[in-house]
């Protein structure tokens, strides 16, 4: 017989909360708290505030591993930013390889007796990044290298990061809805960031900014007293072109998605992509919509579009190049000089590329990763490549692994666009589908034109949302599944 229950013996919840077990248990949290906050600072707060979402991830990551590619993708866009807010001595950046090897384990861990489970990454795409952290793991060797930490640094994010994203972008991302739902998240991240960046310049940096910009960065970031927007990224050139790569897939995505809301939300995101890469005043950032909509034109195969196109893109640039329109405005101003061939700047940095040359031209595998331009200055402040800026990432990729590693790299990287392009134009059935991935290699194409004027490729988060972009593009025919 079940022994009944009385209620009048039953605890309720607020008198459990007043018994003298929560009351100490309380009390040592606040204590452990209090400790925690003193010792660490601000960086211990935020861990304190995070961890019962930190939990709750493990949680969901055991259980769908799709979550840890899901939160290298937001990482992506906020890690390094975190470092004006985190006063510590460890490398911030080693979240994403922490986050992408516990993807990793908690795969194996979930498909522990499941065979062929590495069947759907075994592509020419794994090869081709395998190939290239190969040709880099074999740069720790170069004679020309003086600094192991430094080889460690540059290249997780050269070549590290493409091997372990493109694999987890194969094995999780096999239908439609988990590529509209990068889309969705890409876009969110986008706006965010953007709204980021209009705060920064109608209310100004926050005092943590702030203090940043009182550093070096404040000689980059001020221009004749005009703040350039920089968001929660590592600096405002990786904040302009990332919103225009942002902006050219949004817009193309937002014409593919017949459902209205979505198109009207890859519409802001876009909308507020382009006012962002305004707002940061990078002037090679124009390149991005140029080039990525120049290269769209052409996969769409329509002759009326090819002609509209290059209309719209050679309106553009007389706008820039021979016309004082918003001359006034100091953003506008900034982006025109990127039109002008006598810029100081340009000069400056071909001049840089002259002495490269000279430097180079008995190095054929470079100067050793992590060697070459200004972050290099944190572990070899007296070396000759870290004190020439190299600003361009093609450049810096030359600079440290030599004319044999330039190569290598943008056989790569033409590799995977022709091909993805030849599929887009000729081989995807499914309409929808053809556009999205035309707004992949649209995007694609423009950070690459971008790249020859700024180091963003390699960079969080475009370098992310690239590699992504790159598994997608060859992986079509696991996606392009026909309507019945």
């Amino acid at each position: 017989m079940e022994k009944e229950i009385n209620q009048f013996d039953t605890l309720t919840g607020s008198e459990k909360l007043g018994s003298a077990k929560f009351i100490l248990f309380l009390l040592a949290v606040t204590a452990i708290s209090i400790w925690v906050i003193t010792q660490m600072g601000m960086g211990g707060a935020l861990g304190l505030i995070t961890l019962p979402f930190i939990l709750l991830y493990f949680y969901w990551l055991f259980r769908k591993p799709i979550t840890g590619l899901w939160a290298a993708v937001i990482l992506g866009f906020v890690l390094l930013g975190l470092s004006r807010y985190i006063d510590s001595d460890l490398q911030i950046g080693l979240g994403m390889d922490i986050v992408l090897i516990l993807t990793y384990v908690a795969f194996l861990i979930k498909h522990f007796y499941d065979k062929g489970i590495w069947k759907p990454a075994k592509k020419d795409v794994t090869l081709l990044a395998a190939i290239w952290l190969g040709y880099s793991i074999l740069e720790f060797f170069n004679p020309e290298a003086r600094s192991q930490a430094a080889w460690f640094s540059g290249m997780r994010g050269i070549s590290l990061y493409m091997m372990l994203v493109i694999p987890l972008v194969l094995l999780f991302i096999d239908n439609l809805k988990k590529v509209d739902f990068f889309f969705t998240i890409w876009g969110v991240l986008s706006v965010l960031a953007s709204l980021k960046g209009i705060m920064q310049i109608t209310l100004g940096p926050d005092p943590w900014e702030q203090i940043w910009l009182s550093t070096s960065a404040g000689q980059t970031h001020i221009i004749w007293g005009q703040l350039r927007a920089f968001s929660f990224m590592t600096d405002a050139g990786q904040f302009g072109a990332n919103q225009a790569y942002s902006a050219v897939v949004a817009l193309i995505v937002a014409f593919a998605d017949k459902r209205k809301g979505r198109r009207l939300f890859f519409l802001l995101v876009a909308a507020l992509g382009f006012t962002g890469m305004f707002l940061s005043g990078t002037r090679g950032a124009i390149s991005v919509p140029l080039a990525g909509f120049a290269f769209f034109f052409i996969l769409r195969k329509s002759g009326t579009m090819m002609i509209s196109g290059t209309v719209l893109l050679l309106f553009v640039f007389v706008f820039f190049k021979f016309t004082y329109i918003g001359q006034n405005n100091s953003f506008i101003r900034r982006m025109r000089t990127a039109f002008n061939p006598n810029d100081p700047s340009l000069q400056v940095r071909l001049q840089n590329q002259k002495k490269l040359s000279v430097y180079l031209s008995t190095r054929p595998f470079g100067g050793g990763i992590g060697h070459a331009g200004a972050k290099a200055k944190v572990y070899l402040p007296n070396a000759f490549l870290s004190n020439i800026a190299t600003d361009s990432w093609y450049v810096l990729i030359w600079a440290e692994q030599g004319i044999v590693g330039l190569v290598l790299h943008l056989f790569i990287l033409f590799y995977i666009l022709i091909k993805g392009s030849y599929r887009i134009m000729f081989r995807i059935r499914d309409p929808i589908l053809k556009m999205k991935m035309a707004a992949l290699a649209s995007g694609m194409m423009g950070i690459m034109a971008a790249s020859y004027g700024n180091a963003v490729l390699g960079t969080m988060p475009t370098s992310i949302l690239i590699y992504t972009s790159m598994a997608l593009m060859l992986n079509t025919e696991k996606l392009d599944i026909p309507k019945t």
